[in-house]
């Protein structure tokens, strides 16, 4: 123990009644019932304990403390009157000698009541997140983090992986997301970039002859801010696998994850190796994301065919997807309501129908239907409709249908008792991406994934491409996404460790040898000196404490999160500098013209 304290708040037992005692913690409230007596509560990291304060010169002087004061409380431990079932040292108080005041609280007023912060509004909690995170539910969150990343660590060492820290300070590399500039003093007009991942130095280790490497990574991306995603910062488990292949990756993770997820969840149930595995292919046909969650029972069907001339305008020259969801007993308020929600977050409009008690196809766009008798019939036998039955469906073109489709699907299987088991962590692997797409912006091939990736058939699928047979659409990589409960804990690949390939790889997005050397220099000249095959993943350690503690918001388990705007508005980052710091890195600030 400290020298401040014998025991700590969270301590204290029947079987230590009549010991003399010293605790030190924060005055989290105090009660008077009259006369002289005060009840205090004292509480610190581990706990909370009772103190009876009985004289009237010490009530007054715990009086004139503001609350979260940090005090020093001597005295006798008694076993209470009035026991508290509800916390463990509820059987005994402290009956005070001395109490010192070791750091004063000078403001009567709280920004909010520790106790209640998570009711507060975010942006005072994290203004004060350090009164935020006195709250126990608040600290719990911290406290998980880091006994799974202990447990990350063990599990990973037992498989054989060192641990390895790789720069911080780096060069600039196409990653997919913006980059965090830092200037250099000493090489005016350059740049270092904080590391959006550590892709080549871990590509690097491998060609350097280590066989296994993981670390607890820090990666910086200067992205926006999701429920799921914190901007600027995140963590990763980061590993890499010499000698290894798809399969090689895979039995890791299923060995390492299930274990922790069981132990430290909020469910005690998590899938089993080995994971189901979707094609991507798949997984957008049956789920409408690439992300599916499948505690859920759903499925999306296709009825392009079916109801393409049903006479219902939305519905023509589109894709039409449906989602049936059986003995489904939400209202027509209820409905409308979920289509609202629908439309928010896939940005576009729904349309349903039922089969109602009678089975007859009833509400939403039922009249189209049942305008064809034939149709009502067809309609009915492929989607398998019984009574009671819902359908969700989405039109337009292929890409808004489907993601539409892919919110249905899990609004519904949330809203629709009997349609998703919670209690439990469901993984499965997403197979075989996709190597290249057509940019939304851009409207020209480029890698839809990972360009440091093998593509699926090595060189040779590469030069069917080339020579017109096979449209580079069709090409599948090597490519994996590591999928929890509807939630992407991680992408991986099997590295393209061969230059010759990934020289003819980037050929294909209009980048040739040089741009190649010029863009990864030092992973394209070690592939030269003979590398290794080998493969990867990197689960993120937010998301994954996220579905630990059952949060919705991946700021709920980081110590000291950024808000939505990538602005800490507890230390004051982003800030200006002095115009001095500015000359010296050779750094000009021009007011933006409005």
């Amino acid at each position: 123990m400290t020298q401040s304290r014998t025991h700590t708040c969270g301590q204290l037992r029947l079987e230590n009644a009549g010991e003399k005692v010293t605790l030190s913690g924060w005055m989290e409230n105090l009660r008077e019932v009259g006369g002289n007596i005060g009840f205090l509560v004292l509480r610190d990291f581990y706990g909370t304990t009772q103190v009876v304060v009985e004289t009237e010169e010490l009530l007054r002087e715990v009086k004139a403390l503001n609350k979260e004061t940090t005090i020093q409380v001597t005295g006798t431990v008694r076993e209470r009157t009035n026991k508290n079932p509800k916390i463990p040292t509820g059987e005994v108080e402290i009956v005070p000698e001395t109490i010192t005041v070791l750091g004063r609280c000078r403001y009567h007023e709280l920004p909010f009541e520790v106790n209640f912060s998570r009711d507060a509004d975010e942006s005072q909690r994290l203004k004060y997140r350090y009164l935020d995170l006195r709250n126990p539910s608040v600290k719990q969150n911290i406290v998980m983090r880091s006994r799974v990343v202990s447990a990350l660590r063990r599990a990973m060492e037992e498989h054989g992986f060192l641990e390895i820290t790789t720069p911080i300070l780096t060069a600039s590399s196409p990653e997919g997301a913006r980059d965090y500039l830092v200037p250099s003093r000493k090489h005016p007009g350059e740049f270092y970039a904080l590391p959006q991942a550590p892709q080549q130095f871990k590509q690097l280790l491998m060609a350097s002859g280590f066989d296994r490497y993981f670390q607890i990574a820090p990666c910086f991306r200067d992205e926006d801010a999701r429920g799921d995603r914190s901007p600027g910062e995140f963590y990763q488990l980061d590993m890499e696998m010499a000698f290894a292949s798809q399969e090689d990756v895979f039995a890791v993770l299923e060995d390492v994850l299930p274990p922790i997820f069981a132990k430290y969840g909020a469910y005690s149930v998590a899938s089993k190796a080995p994971f189901t595995r979707i094609p991507y292919l798949q997984a957008m046909e049956e789920f409408g994301t690439d992300k599916p969650d499948l505690r859920i029972d759903l499925r999306v069907k296709d009825v392009t065919e079916l109801l393409s001339g049903c006479g219902f305008p939305p519905f023509e020259n589109s894709v039409i997807k449906a989602v049936p969801v059986s003995d489904c007993a939400l209202t027509r308020k209820a409905i409308d309501k979920l289509c609202e929600d629908i439309e928010v977050q896939a940005g576009k409009k729904p349309y349903w129908f039922k089969m109602d008690e009678q089975g007859a196809l009833a509400g939403g766009i039922a009249k189209f239907l049942n305008a064809q008798e034939s149709l009502a019939r067809q309609v009915t036998e492929a989607l398998g409709l019984t009574p009671g039955t819902l359908v969700m469906v989405s039109a337009g073109p292929k890409n808004e249908a489907v993601k539409t489709a892919g919110v249905a699907l899990k609004f519904l299987g949330e809203a629709c008792e009997g349609h998703m088991d919670k209690e439990r962590y469901e993984f499965c692997w997403i197979v075989d991406f996709p190597m290249y797409e057509i940019g939304e912006e851009s409207g020209k091939l480029e890698f839809c994934h990972n360009p440091f990736s093998m593509p699926s058939g090595g060189m040779e699928a590469l030069l069917k491409v080339e020579r017109g047979e096979l449209d580079p659409l069709e090409l599948s990589a090597q490519q994996y996404d590591l999928v929890c409960n509807g939630i992407e804990l991680s992408s991986g690949a099997v590295r393209n460790h061969d230059p010759e390939i990934m020289v003819k790889a980037f050929e294909m997005v209009g980048l040739g040898e040089e741009d190649v050397k010029a863009k990864f220099p030092a992973m394209y000249n070690a592939f030269c000196y003979g590398a290794p095959p080998h493969a990867g993943i990197a689960p993120g350690v937010d998301r994954m404490v996220m579905l630990l503690s059952g949060e919705s918001s991946i700021r709920e388990v980081i110590a000291f999160p950024m808000n939505k705007s990538a602005q800490d508005v507890m230390m004051g980052a982003p800030s200006q500098v002095t115009e001095a710091q500015l000359r010296e890195l050779c750094i000009k600030v021009e007011a933006e013209k409005e």
